[in-house]
C-alpha cells in the first residue's frame, strides 16, 4: 500500500515534465562554459531547483483544477488528486516540503532563487487567473521558458543575450500554440471546462504557431550569422527539428504534452543530440 502511495506521489511531481528545464543549460552551452566544473555544478544545481519548482507549480495547478480535471477523459485517470489516489491535504503537505527545499536554495544563490520564485509566482497567477485569458495564457507559458534560460545565465553570472531571449520566447510560444491546437482538435474544451479554448480556433492558433516557429528560426539564424558563425551548420538541424516536431504531432494524439512528443520520437531525439554535439564542437574553448 505504501509503495502504491509513493508511486502516486512521484506521479504528482510529473518527472517527465522536467525535460522542459533543460532550457536552463542553454547559457552554459552558448557561453562555451561546459568544460568549467564550477559552471557545470552551478547550472546543474539550478536545473534541480527548477525541477522542484516546476513540480510545486504542477501540484498547485492540480489542487486548483481537481474538480475540472475529473471531467477530463484522461486527467481524471492520470492526475493523482483528481483520480482520488492522493487527498488535497496530502498534496498540500507534499507541496510544503517542496517549498522548504526551495527555501534552502537561498544558501546556493539568492539571485537564482529570485528568478525561481518569480517563476512560482507566475505559475500561481497562471493557475488561478492567467490561464483563462486568451493570448495571455500562451505568452505566460512562453515567459516560463524564458525564466528557465535566464536562471541559467544568472547561475553563470553572465548576461542573457537579446538573441537568446527572443529565440527562446518564440520557440516556447510555438510549443504552447501547438499544445492549444491539439487540445482544440481533440475537442478537450467540452470535456475539461477550460473556457479559454472557446476563444480560439484551430486556424488562429495554427497561425500563432507558424509565426512563432518562423520567428524562432529567423532569430536563431540572425544570432548565428552575427555572433556565432561557426554554428552555421546547426541551422539545418534546427529547421529539421521544427519540421519533425510538427510532423509528429500532426500524426499523433500526444501533441497536448510536448515533452511526450520529444521523448517518443527517435529521429527528433537524434536531431537534438546531434545539434548539441555540433554546438559543443563549434564552441569548444580554445
Amino acid at each position: 500500500m505504501q509503495i502504491n502511495k509513493l508511486h502516486f506521489f512521484v506521479k504528482l511531481l510529473r518527472p517527465k515534465q522536467w525535460v522542459k528545464n533543460i532550457f536552463v543549460f542553454a547559457p552554459l552551452l552558448f557561453t562555451g562554459s561546459f568544460l568549467n566544473w564550477t559552471a557545470n555544478r552551478n547550472v546543474l544545481i539550478t536545473f534541480l531547483l527548477f525541477c522542484v519548482a516546476s513540480s510545486a507549480a504542477y501540484i498547485v495547478n492540480d489542487i486548483k483544477d481537481q474538480v475540472v480535471d475529473r471531467l477530463h477523459p484522461e486527467k481524471s485517470q492520470t492526475r493523482p488528486i483528481a483520480a482520488g489516489f492522493i487527498s488535497s491535504n496530502e498534496a498540500l503537505i507534499f507541496l510544503a516540503i517542496l517549498y522548504l527545499i526551495l527555501l534552502s536554495g537561498w544558501l546556493f544563490s539568492s539571485s537564482v532563487m529570485l528568478v525561481i520564485f518569480s517563476y512560482l509566482l507566475l505559475n500561481i497567477a497562471y493557475s488561478y487567473y492567467l490561464k483563462h485569458q486568451p493570448v495571455i495564457d500562451i505568452f505566460t507559458i512562453g515567459i516560463g521558458f524564458v525564466l528557465r534560460v535566464f536562471s541559467g545565465a544568472v547561475a553563470l553570472s553572465v548576461q542573457m543575450s537579446g538573441w537568446m531571449f527572443i529565440t527562446s520566447l518564440c520557440l516556447a510560444i510555438y510549443l504552447a500554440s501547438i499544445k492549444r491546437k491539439k487540445e482544440l482538435e481533440q475537442n478537450i474544451a467540452k470535456d475539461s471546462g477550460r473556457q479559454v479554448l472557446r476563444s480560439y480556433s484551430i486556424s488562429l492558433v495554427n497561425r500563432y504557431a507558424e509565426m512563432s516557429a518562423t520567428g524562432a528560426l529567423v532569430f536563431y539564424g540572425m544570432f548565428v550569422m552575427s555572433s556565432k558563425p561557426r554554428l552555421l551548420l546547426t541551422i539545418p538541424f534546427v529547421l529539421f527539428g521544427i519540421f519533425r516536431y510538427w510532423f509528429v504531432i500532426e500524426d499523433s494524439t500526444i501533441g497536448e504534452a510536448p515533452t511526450e512528443v520529444v521523448l517518443s520520437d527517435v529521429p527528433l531525439i537524434i536531431t537534438i543530440c546531434v545539434w548539441i554535439l555540433i554546438c559543443m564542437w563549434a564552441l569548444w574553448p580554445s
